[in-house]
C-alpha cells in the first residue's frame, strides 16, 4: 500500500525539479473514488515532510512557512 508521503515524493520525483503538485494530486493517485477522505493524511504526511526539510510549500509562487490554506508543494 503506497502511503501519502510515498506518493508525494514519487509525484514529485515524475515532474521537474522546480515543479510543483497539488495536495489533491497526491490525494487522487491514492484513491482516485474518495480523494477528498484521503486529504486528512495527505496533509499530514505534508506537514512531516515540510518539518523533515524535503518539500517547501507554496501559493501564488510565494513561500509558506506551514500549510495554511490553498498550497502547492515542491522539492526543498
Amino acid at each position: 500500500m503506497t502511503t501519502a508521503r510515498d506518493a508525494t515524493l514519487a509525484l514529485l520525483g515524475q515532474r521537474a525539479a522546480d515543479a510543483t503538485i497539488c495536495p489533491s494530486e497526491v490525494a487522487r493517485a491514492l484513491d482516485a473514488d474518495d480523494w477528498r477522505g484521503t486529504m486528512p493524511a495527505v496533509h499530514a504526511a505534508i506537514d512531516l515532510l515540510v518539518a523533515e526539510g524535503l518539500v517547501r510549500l507554496s501559493w501564488k509562487g510565494e513561500m509558506l512557512a506551514a500549510r495554511a490554506g490553498p498550497y502547492r508543494i515542491r522539492r526543498a
